[in-house]
């Protein structure tokens, strides 16, 4: 396994291998999801390349920055062990140099739920996506469904840049209460992380009457806000029943639906979601 530090050594690398190539972008503090992409990416393609940067511009102020847990010497072992072949960790000197002033946006679909309440995140994600892509020029990126927002812009910037590259979403993994893996469930204390698992619970109570029949986007939020205000620790920060491609909030569902959450627990601010395919 290659570990790189800069973009002039990341292209050399690039360069002296051939085959389809797989990439699974991270922000490090690694876990069985991010394990669960690169054995996708393993199965399908020739190489594997991985990035680890905490990329600043994707928080807002006063979220967590500065506490985001770094782990890099147990990630690059986890990555090894993986059979990574290429791991690229930049500086953030490396990704906006002095002076710099580019930057993607993506209009419509990142103005709800997370954007609602994280101005300037999505902006922050889709450039250094595409530079990370300009840079790796993978056949095929991973992402997991866990970040269902983000995938939805991304898509949406692949497609309106033309970005020679297929996106695989692959599903959320959970630990056995359902809670979704997440880097930020370091935070959480024992009672905050049984707490947490309201949280799929509240996709599930969804879920479960959409499975019965329901077809009415405000009953399901309602049932995902009645579930959550049952947890003392839950504060909901949004309930939304959306449409999978534009993330417009539904009235009625015809062709499947996004449901999604982001709730605090504690200091901790999560998200999860259950995506129902169109039938």
């Amino acid at each position: 396994m290659q570990t790189l530090y800069s973009f002039s050594e990341l292209r050399s690398a690039r360069e002296s291998v051939r085959g389809s190539f797989g990439l699974i972008l991270t922000m490090g503090a690694l876990h069985v999801g991010h394990a669960s992409l690169v054995e996708r990416a393993r199965q399908e393609c020739n190489y594997i390349g991985t990035s680890i940067f905490v990329n600043p511009t994707q928080f807002a102020v006063g979220e967590d920055f500065g506490k985001y847990p770094r782990t890099l010497e147990k990630d690059l072992a986890m990555l090894e062990s993986l059979g990574t072949d290429i791991v690229f960790v930049p500086s953030v000197e490396d990704i906006y140099p002095k002076g710099y002033q580019t930057w993607v946006d993506v209009a419509d679909v990142t103005a709800p739920l997370e954007g609602k309440y994280r101005p300037g995140h999505f902006r922050g994600v889709a450039t250094v996506v595409a530079k990370l892509l300009n840079a790796f020029t993978p056949s095929k990126a991973y992402f997991g469904q866990k970040d269902a927002q983000q995938v939805v812009v991304l898509k949406r910037m692949v497609r309106d840049l033309n970005f020679p590259v297929e996106l695989i979403v692959c599903p959320t993994v959970r630990e056995a209460d359902g809670l979704a893996m997440s880097s930020r469930n370091a935070y959480l204390n024992p009672a905050e992380k049984q707490a947490a698992t309201i949280l799929y619970r509240a996709l599930c109570a969804a879920k479960a009457k959409y499975d019965a029949g329901e077809r009415n986007a405000e009953t399901l939020r309602a049932a995902m806000q009645s579930m959550l205000d049952s947890e003392p620790l839950a504060v909901a920060q949004y309930v939304s029943a959306a449409d999978p491609e534009t993330l417009g909030e539904l009235d009625r569902i015809e062709k499947g639906v996004l449901l999604s959450l982001a709730v605090r627990i504690g200091k901790t601010r999560l998200i999860d979601n259950v995506l129902i395919e169109d039938q």
